[in-house]
């Protein structure tokens, strides 16, 4: 499997206009993706940070396997990391991460109260990996379309301040990855739920990847998505054939490049159920995952 790894210059460029704007916000909102709420967290982040709180919002929730998502909002909290699980459209989202910011920053806003200081809006720098949703929180916190939306990564490309409500002011930043990936299950799994352009890596790579976690974990799933039988998930059928399988059934004859692209993009969209595809119990005591 070949290596992937995704950090152009205008990445570097954001993340050192990320450290320069840190200084000025109360809280940072670090958006992962649901389906590698680990993976999807971007350590520079948590560099540029330093002490300032940061809360975690995990979005796409509605592509996600609600039991895994729950093994992780237990994780996160028993590392004291404060942590929401969000669908990004909901209604009261905007009260939901207010509220939880003044959580959050309760001795810090007290504090203030108590020198005279004025009230004012908190203010959150919102980051997260290409493609985690960011843009569509922050249509729906600010009720109106200011940030361009779209299904692919590098849709973002500029920082700009933007007013939820009294109480909460946002600075958007564009995606942003790191140099290198932990291991290459991270950057393959970043790949596979759309953080990095599809041009970038080889999409058979990606798709047996896909594969192998579909025949354990969403069998009944992949047989109906793709009309397989119990003999195509034999044990002895290896991925390969597997997807050679799938390219058949898919009418693409052996192009199985076309059915790789089909396969990511329906796993994406939630055609073979809701998926998480870390847990963890896959961390090892150095926090990578194996």
């Amino acid at each position: 499997m070949a290596t992937i790894q995704w950090f152009p210059g205008h990445m570097a460029k954001a993340l050192r206009q990320i450290r320069e704007q840190m200084p000025l916000v109360d809280i940072v909102f670090e958006l992962v993706d649901a389906r590698v709420p680990y993976s999807s967290q971007n350590p520079e982040i948590a560099l540029a940070a330093g002490e300032k709180p940061r809360l975690l919002i995990m979005t796409k929730t509605d592509l996600a396997d609600p039991k895994r998502l729950n093994e992780w909002l237990t994780y996160f909290k028993e590392h004291h990391q404060p942590v929401l699980a969000l669908d990004s459209r909901q209604q009261n989202v905007s009260k939901i991460i207010t509220a939880k910011s003044k959580e959050i920053l309760h001795d810090k806003l007290v504090r203030e109260a108590t020198k005279g200081m004025k009230k004012r809006p908190i203010r959150a720098m919102s980051v997260g990996v290409p493609n985690v949703g960011k843009s569509t929180l922050l249509n729906h916190l600010v009720k109106k379309n200011v940030a361009v939306t779209g299904n692919r990564p590098g849709v973002t490309t500029g920082q700009q301040w933007l007013r939820s409500s009294n109480e909460l002011e946002l600075l958007d930043t564009p995606g942003v990855l790191w140099h290198k990936f932990a291991s290459q299950k991270q950057g393959t799994m970043l790949a596979l739920s759309g953080a990095i352009k599809d041009s970038l890596y080889a999409k058979d790579d990606v798709a047996l990847f896909a594969l192998n976690y579909l025949r354990h974990q969403q069998p009944d799933e992949l047989k109906k998505r793709y009309r397989l039988t119990d003999a195509d998930l034999d044990e002895n059928v290896s991925d390969p054939d597997l997807l050679l399988k799938i390219t058949e059934k898919m009418g693409f004859r052996d192009d199985y490049d076309r059915a790789s692209e089909r396969l990511i993009f329906d796993l994406r969209k939630g055609k073979l159920g809701a998926i998480t595809m870390e847990i963890p119990a896959d961390l090892n005591e150095d926090g990578v995952n194996e």
